[in-house]
């Protein structure tokens, strides 16, 4: 039989079980989100819901979020955030480089310094 161009590669989800396959779910099943509250931040702009949590957490420390740097910081974060979709929403290191727009080589790199893989991590 014939393989149709737009057959799959692999399943998309052919990670081992002791991983988890999206951010979702993970976040899930620590109890930290739910549909409803995934529904309300789908409403939202990426820098309304980064703008909203460093206001939340600025209200933990009596608004004085002194000596954190996050001016210097907000670069990295935003890498890891990405870096954490790319993890789950591509099949094969190949798909992530070009989703990221980098090379393998530094896909390599970029996984040896953030370490996605330890987020997605299941506790045994």
């Amino acid at each position: 039989m014939k393989k149709l161009l737009w057959s799959k590669k692999r399943p998309k989800y052919s990670r081992s079980d002791k991983e988890w396959h999206s951010i979702s779910s993970k976040l899930r099943s620590e109890s930290k989100t739910s549909d409803e509250f995934e529904v309300m931040l789908s409403r939202l702009t990426l820098e309304e819901l980064i703008a909203l949590k460093i206001e939340i957490s600025a209200r933990a420390t009596n608004h004085k979020l002194y000596g954190f740097d996050i001016w210097k910081k907000a670069p990295r974060i935003a890498r890891d955030a990405v870096l954490k979709y790319a993890y789950t929403g591509t099949r094969t290191t190949s798909e992530m480089a070009s989703f990221l727009g980098i090379t393998k080589e530094s896909l390599k790199e970029v996984l040896s310094k953030y370490k996605p893989q330890d987020f997605f991590k299941k506790d045994e």
